[in-house]
C-alpha cells in the first residue's frame, strides 16, 4: 500500500532493478531542484537488496556519467556531480562507527553534501541524522522499497518526491 502524498511514510514495489533506478532518478529531480544543502539519507537491507543500485540511479540522474561501484571495500566513495558533494558509503565492515574518525571524512558533513550511507548501523553515533531512511527489502521475485523522513527536510523532499513519482505515473 502507498501512503498518500506527504504522510510520514511511503512504500513502492520495484519488479527490477531498472525500477530500482527509475525510483532514485526521481529522487535525484527533486533534490536537484531545491537548493543545495546538507542531506542524509539511511540506506537500509540485506545484502543483495539494491542499496548500491539505488545509489548509482541517484548519482546517474543527477548527471554522473562515470563508474558507480558498490563502496564494500573502499568504504567511501566521493562524486561531485551537479554541483553537489555526494558521498556514497558502505560501513558494512566497520566494527563500530569509532572507526569513521579514522576515515577522514570530516569534508563529507559539509554545508551542502549528500551522504548516502549503506549500513548506517555500523556508524551509529558518529553520523549526522538522516532525514530520509530508504529500506529495501528482497521479494521472491521484486523488491520492496519503504521510505520514511525525520527531519523537515527529510519531509519536503520525500512530499515533492511522492508527487513527482505520482505525476510520471500519470502521465504514462
Amino acid at each position: 500500500m502507498n501512503p498518500a502524498p506527504g504522510s510520514a511514510g511511503w512504500s513502492r514495489h520495484l519488479p527490477d532493478a531498472a525500477a530500482t533506478e527509475s525510483v532514485a532518478a526521481e529522487l535525484a529531480r527533486v533534490l536537484a531542484a531545491q537548493p543545495a544543502g546538507p542531506l542524509c539519507v539511511h540506506l537500509r537491507g540485506d545484502l543483495g537488496a539494491g542499496k548500491t543500485t539505488f545509489a548509482r540511479g541517484l548519482l546517474r540522474a543527477l548527471g554522473y556519467v562515470g563508474r558507480v561501484p558498490s563502496p564494500t571495500y573502499t568504504l567511501v566513495e566521493p562524486y561531485t556531480v551537479a554541483g553537489r558533494d555526494i558521498w556514497h558509503m558502505d560501513l558494512y565492515r566497520l566494527s563500530s562507527g569509532e572507526e569513521l574518525e579514522f576515515l577522514g571524512l570530516d569534508g563529507a558533513w559539509s554545508a551542502g553534501a549528500v551522504l548516502l550511507v549503506e549500513w548506517p548501523e555500523h556508524g551509529k553515533g558518529f553520523l549526522p541524522n538522516n532525514d530520509l531512511e530508504i529500506f529495501l527489502q528482497v521479494k521472491p521475485d521484486s523488491r520492496q522499497l519503504e521510505i520514511s523522513a525525520s527531519t523537515a527536510r527529510g519531509q519536503r523532499l520525500l512530499k515533492a518526491w511522492q508527487g513527482a513519482v505520482s505525476q510520471r505515473a500519470a502521465a504514462r
